[in-house]
């Protein structure tokens, strides 16, 4: 399952982990869980005719945690290796919202008992310090267990990294690096913190 704000680039980076895992020969499907924002599942769907990989999705504004059991559903009856769940940007800020979220994460269960085996928080390298506020209130409503770094190839540095590592420890395990679907990197310790350095 794949959470973060609106607008940090949850999507794109879907699309970019969907190229890593089928080169590695994994077959997976797309669950189209962001059932609010009106071009979101034909951004998703666009990915998907591109990658090869289906997208189950529903009705505009359809309960997305519906859209996550189905999917996840269907990735098990056709024995597939993956399914990655995208889902609604929400500020963290939001109530309704987040508590939503959680609903989509035990419907996924439901689904799948142990599932959702992670939960990846996108953020944008560019948001500074309240990445922080924003990776706390999504790993205590939904137990995040990674995080994917997006937009490190603007001028931000992605600071805040050093800030998620120390204080929540989640593993960053991605940086987006630009809008191709292989502009996706593992983390790199060494390499981040020249950059931040400027070194």
């Amino acid at each position: 399952m794949v959470v973060g704000v609106n607008g940090s680039g949850k999507t794109t980076t879907i699309a970019k982990l969907a190229q890593r895992y089928q080169a590695e020969g994994k077959s997976l499907l797309f669950g189209a869980a962001d059932t609010f924002r009106a071009a979101a599942v034909d951004q998703l769907q666009v990915w998907g005719d591109r990658l090869g990989v289906d997208v189950i999705s529903g009705a505009p504004e359809s309960d997305p945690g519906a859209v996550a059991f189905n999917a996840v559903q269907s990735g098990v009856a056709r024995n597939l290796d993956l399914v990655i769940v995208d889902t609604a940007g929400r500020l963290h800020t939001r109530f309704n919202l987040m508590e939503e979220l959680k609903k989509v994460n035990r419907v996924v269960g439901k689904a799948l008992p142990g599932a959702p085996h992670a939960v990846w928080l996108v953020l944008d390298a560019t948001t500074g310090q309240n990445a922080l506020q924003q990776a706390k209130s999504f790993k205590e409503a939904v137990n995040v267990t990674g995080v994917i770094i997006s937009k490190l190839d603007s001028s931000a540095r992605g600071g805040m990294a050093f800030a998620i590592q120390c204080e929540l420890r989640l593993p960053i395990l991605y940086v987006g690096l630009g809008e191709k679907p292989d502009d996706l990197v593992p983390f790199d310790p060494d390499s981040f913190v020249r950059g931040v350095l400027g070194s």
